[in-house]
């Protein structure tokens, strides 16, 4: 079979080049009718533009780059790995090369990204782990790097460039299903380690069930995101009278689901529907990391079209309830 062109394409489709051309690459210009049936094509045909010959006609090294993430938990580690091989394949479908590197820390992260945008060897970066008081944003827009961030801004100015998982949502979500199932004292079990991330998650499991502050104190603990940490704060919670729980991650609702299977085992959710949720049977929230990607890498397109107006994406992820 013969290998589809974007001549060949046009032809078919009956559209100019331009147009399959913005599809690729600036799909907010195409009217949502023509880009939907362009797209079924392209899908269709596997047709893929040519790297090489966009990178000379625009300038551009058809390349985004990325830091390596340090290693993590075995168990909650595992969603960063899905992501990033979604990342490789959204920015392939798009034209784009992924540029992984490794940095020791945030501040070499930042110099990697430069000096592979000085070189011209990426067209722009995406971040990921921001923290409260993120440095990179700020370092990289003022030395002229285009980026997108996996992750939003926990304070100071919204530099508009994120997209993230709506994990306060979640964790709520969890908590409306804890009660729905009649559970009336429902725990939360979270990290010691003054994450942002764990934060949401917590004010979040906090507003769904309408909790005071000191309500909510009295039933949560914390420790490092560990199973280990899991089993025993759950106890602490089994002991306060609470019958369930929303944990901030896979590996602690694996404790606490496992190590207290001696008492009436208590109803756990937990965070990133990893390999070992699904094992069990563990209900757990799904990060799409999928869908995460994708909006990323059109993101960071359209940053560096100039046309991204939209500002920080907010994604609600899916609590897998494995039939509970």
């Amino acid at each position: 079979m013969k290998k589809p062109t974007l001549a060949s394409l046009a032809a078919e489709l009956k559209v100019s080049r331009q147009t399959i051309s913005n599809v690729i690459n600036f799909p907010d210009r195409v009217r949502v009718e023509t880009r939907a049936r362009v797209q079924a094509a392209i899908d269709r045909s596997g047709y893929r533009p040519s790297a090489a010959a966009r990178a000379l006609r625009n300038q551009r090294a058809m390349a985004l780059g990325i830091r390596l993430s340090p290693p993590r938990n075995g168990i909650s580690g595992a969603f960063m790995d899905g992501f990033l091989r979604e990342l490789v394949t959204a920015a392939d479908l798009r034209g784009y090369r992924v540029v992984v590197f490794p940095a020791s820390d945030r501040d070499e992260e930042v110099e990697r990204l430069v000096e592979l945008r000085a070189t011209l060897a990426i067209d722009a970066g995406i971040i990921t782990d921001t923290w409260t008081g993120d440095r990179r944003p700020d370092q990289l827009a003022e030395e002229g790097v285009t980026f997108v961030a996996f992750g939003r801004p926990w304070a100071g100015e919204d530099h508009k460039a994120w997209v993230d998982v709506d994990g306060g949502w979640g964790a709520g979500e969890a908590a409306r299903f804890l009660r729905a199932r009649g559970h009336d004292r429902i725990g939360f079990v979270g990290w010691s380690d003054g994450s942002p991330v764990g934060k949401d998650r917590r004010a979040g499991w906090q507003q769904a069930l309408g909790l005071s502050d000191d309500e909510a104190a009295s039933l949560t603990v914390e420790g490092e995101d560990s199973v280990d940490a899991g089993g025993s704060g759950m106890a602490q919670l089994l002991r306060r009278g609470a019958t369930a729980a929303v944990c901030a991650s896979d590996a602690l609702a694996l404790g606490a689901f496992i190590d207290n299977a001696g008492v009436t085992r208590p109803d756990v959710v937990g965070f990133d529907d990893t390999p070992v949720a699904r094992a069990i049977g563990l209900p757990s929230l799904r990060q799409p990391a999928d869908e995460l990607a994708r909006i990323v890498i059109d993101k960071v397109l359209a940053q560096l079209s100039g046309t991204d107006e939209a500002g920080g994406v907010l994604v609600r992820p899916v609590l897998e309830t494995r039939g509970h």
